[in-house]
């Protein structure tokens, strides 16, 4: 029951900050996940991927949560989302593959670089200038591709990738969150699939597995995280994000540096 309850606070936290930001949320919660599993002892080769992959799979029900609210503030645009899936597909399961045949180590250094990554865009507002327009369906399947292979290699909505793409094509910040929380779904589902078939033949993986999804921590993770996604994409309408975006990517930051000092200790 502690963990059960341990899970339900976590999503709760990561579905508000998913709908808040136009991220999927997986930023927060591998290292949250991983911490979780080897609690739980886990075998330490496996914890990574079940971590990455369970995280994907939240993302599914976050993302879905998540824009049909920006979709009734009419943040969405349909038409990118249309032209960017099939790469976003392709990517993600590209990803997956390769998170599959990585070690667990290498998985937590890159993951724990991309943390960084994000956390300097959040902390020193790092945006693009809005200099171009959106590129044709070659473009837009290409940063697609791009898009879902670091995706599903971090777990994440692409919304650190996504955002600041559609501000440089000269969206609006309000569109470009609404529309990367919509693209959230297909990463998510993409992702969530190669992951399981990844880790089908895992002979070491805990009872209560999907391939590298955690099916327990899974569900209740997932139903902290949808009751609140609306709460935080209806927020991100209201709330001035500055000093907000700021304080979680310290939070970020954090997480992920007390992780990688784990790896590399």
């Amino acid at each position: 029951m502690e963990w059960v309850v341990s899970y339900l606070v976590l999503g709760a936290l990561v579905g508000f900050f998913a709908g808040l930001f136009g991220i999927g949320g997986g930023l927060l919660l591998v290292p949250a996940l991983l911490l979780m599993f080897e609690a739980q002892h886990f075998p330490a080769g496996i914890a990574m991927h079940l971590a990455l992959g369970t995280a994907m799979a939240t993302i599914v029900f976050t993302s879905l949560s998540s824009l049909r609210t920006h979709h009734q503030h009419g943040a969405v645009n349909w038409r990118v989302v249309r032209r960017i899936t099939p790469g976003i597909l392709f990517g993600t399961a590209l990803g997956a593959a390769i998170a599959g045949s990585v070690s667990a180590r290498g998985l937590s250094i890159f993951f724990a670089a991309f943390v960084y990554f994000s956390a300097a865009q959040m902390l020193f507002d790092l945006r693009p200038h809005a200099s171009r327009q959106l590129p044709g369906l070659a473009g837009m399947s290409l940063m697609g591709t791009f898009t879902g292979g670091i995706s599903s290699l971090v777990s994440i909505g692409g919304g650190a990738l996504i955002v600041p793409f559609l501000v440089w094509c000269n969206v609006s910040l309000r569109h470009a969150i609404g529309t990367a929380a919509a693209i959230g779904f297909p990463v998510a589902l993409g992702g969530t699939l190669g992951y399981i078939a990844t880790g089908l033949e895992q002979p070491a993986l805990p009872h209560d597995s999907a391939g590298y999804v955690f099916l327990p921590a899974l569900l209740w993770v997932s139903l902290g995280s949808v009751l609140t996604a609306p709460l935080g994409a209806k927020a991100a309408h209201r709330w001035p994000l500055k000093w907000l975006r700021r304080g979680f990517a310290c939070l970020l930051l954090l997480l992920a540096t007390k992780m990688l000092l784990k790896v590399l200790g």
